[in-house]
């Protein structure tokens, strides 16, 4: 509470939560449910005083499979967006996912970030790097998984998140003062690269006309809208063509090879 009246004093709006404490090394300590019960009524605690003090934050929850307790209860994005549903304010709840956390759980991030994005609870984002199975190493943003970086930008371009892009993360241990501001700027650098490339895959004639074509082949079913009784009649009357749909190409090693073209500078 205290650094919530600290940060509203320097103007902030968006308090981020990672509950890195909130775990376990054994069960036996206690039970897991009364484990959330107690994390809902904190929550819910900094929710009525925020709002009584007339703040105006937005509170991010941030999740961590392990590191520093043996097993944190909230382990996922995912799992944060139910807990939020669960809120008494759950409208001024949301999520900060970041890269090495996800992946330490040896999660797709950029589905993460799209399951929050799609709930309306990408309130804020952690941008950094990770090698699945090690510590929480909170690499150079794009410096371990290139690729996994190239979607999570293109996503956040192509949707319009205008939230803050915060580089959690750290240079080598063994730089300097010199090698610290290298890092930062290879942090910013990188995403505006990144995002360069994703301007050049939306715009490239052969990655869009891939995409098209395997559009159409998605919408090969009859149109049936939200649930009726006439719409659920049709579906149940249609005989879908399986030898017909196998038939089809997806060339999704062409569209992979043409987006690896394009993050190694040759298209």
């Amino acid at each position: 509470m205290r650094a919530m009246d600290l940060g509203a004093e320097l103007g902030a709006k968006i308090f981020v939560l990672w509950g890195g404490r909130e775990g376990t090394e054994t069960d036996a300590c206690r039970r897991p449910d009364e484990a959330v019960k107690r994390l809902r009524e904190a929550v819910n605690y900094l929710c009525e005083y925020s709002l009584e003090q007339k703040y105006g934050y937005r509170f991010a929850l941030e999740a961590k499979p392990n590191e520093p307790r043996g097993d944190i209860y909230m382990p996922t994005t995912g799992a944060y967006l139910g807990f939020i549903a669960t809120l008494d304010h759950p409208e001024i709840v949301g999520v900060n996912p970041e890269v090495a956390h996800e992946t330490m759980a040896g999660l797709n991030f950029v589905h993460a970030v799209g399951q929050a994005w799609e709930a309306g609870k990408l309130f804020h984002i952690d941008l950094n790097d990770q090698v699945i199975g090690r510590y929480d190493q909170d690499f150079r943003f794009g410096a371990a998984n290139p690729k996994v970086a190239f979607f999570l930008v293109k996503f956040l371009e192509d949707v319009g998140y205008e939230g803050p892009r915060h580089f959690d993360a750290h240079a080598y241990r063994t730089e300097d003062y010199e090698g610290v501001k290298d890092f930062a700027r290879g942090c910013m650098r990188t995403y505006l690269i990144l995002k360069d490339k994703a301007a050049r895959f939306n715009s490239d004639r052969a990655i869009q006309d891939i995409l098209k074509e395997l559009a159409k082949g998605e919408r090969d079913v009859p149109e049936v809208g939200k649930y009726s009784k006439k719409g659920a009649k049709n579906l149940l009357a249609h005989t879908f063509d399986r030898a017909a749909l196998s038939a089809k190409r997806l060339p999704y090693e062409r569209l992979d090879q043409l987006t690896m073209e394009i993050l190694l500078g040759v298209r």
